[in-house]
């Protein structure tokens, strides 16, 4: 793959994860925030401290999510195309739709789901300030531990498909990242901050919203850098050949 279709990838890769990004908002606007302000009325309701607002709700919840969200798409689907330039061609012969798709997929469970399942999204007043810091770091190393752990599974698969075939390889290296990941999990600390009074049906829709958000820029990101990369990658029409084949020879 040579550098000009690199940074055509690029390019289309940013694009769709500004329309990812846009997607994602819809879903985080109409799913997250009323959660988010929920939240926050259970702390104004159970807190005696009442700090200066120096950004109104109102301005967080739609130029700030709308900033953060499409800036964030456009950034990850840069990344995400660079990855696709590396993934093209090494992880079976799938063409350029079903590529992006198992990338779109593989991301979602590697970047997101798994350090989800050990590290879930907690809505304002939920949580100890005191171990903000703790809490961020391990959330980060299991979001890198998880990417290396993905990287290494297809790998394994790859090496192990000649002896084993396609299907116990890809059995076996699935078995490899679910006992490494498990390891992770027991080792791992967990953090059980919840306030007992705290609504548990709130605390699960503010979690299910923010997965929502995230396999919503995945799919949508997957399926329209799919088509785009297929259009970047088919072959070209020879206008050329088929100009000279149209010309009459004179005789």
């Amino acid at each position: 793959m040579n550098s000009a279709t690199v940074r055509n990838l690029l390019v289309r890769g940013m694009l769709a994860g500004l329309a990812a990004g846009l997607l994602a908002l819809v879903v985080a606007y109409f799913l997250g925030e009323p959660r988010v302000d929920a939240a926050i009325a259970y702390e104004e309701a159970h807190s005696h401290e009442h700090g200066v607002e120096t950004v109104s709700r109102t301005m967080q919840s739609t130029a700030g999510l709308s900033t953060g969200v499409l800036v964030y798409g456009i950034a990850f689907g840069g990344i995400a195309a660079l990855a696709y330039c590396f993934a093209l061609g090494r992880i079976g012969r799938f063409g350029a739709r079903a590529s992006a798709l198992l990338l779109a997929a593989a991301g979602l469970i590697a970047v997101y789901v798994v350090p989800f399942l050990k590290y879930p999204a907690n809505p304002p007043s939920v949580g100890d300030p005191d171990t903000i810091g703790k809490r961020t770091a391990l959330y980060f190393l299991m979001v890198l531990l998880s990417v290396l752990l993905a990287v290494a599974t297809v790998i394994l698969g790859r090496r192990l498909a000649p002896r084993l075939g396609n299907w116990n390889a890809t059995l076996a290296a699935g078995a490899f990242f679910l006992l490494v990941v498990g390891l992770a999990y027991a080792f791992l600390p967990s953090f059980n901050e919840v306030p007992k009074t705290f609504p548990a049906t709130l605390l699960w829709q503010f979690r299910l919203a923010a997965l929502a958000v995230q396999v919503t820029l995945w799919t949508s990101f997957g399926l329209v850098f799919g088509l785009l990369a297929e259009r970047e990658l088919a072959p070209k029409p020879a206008r050329a050949t088929a100009a000279a084949q149209a010309t009459p020879v004179a005789h």
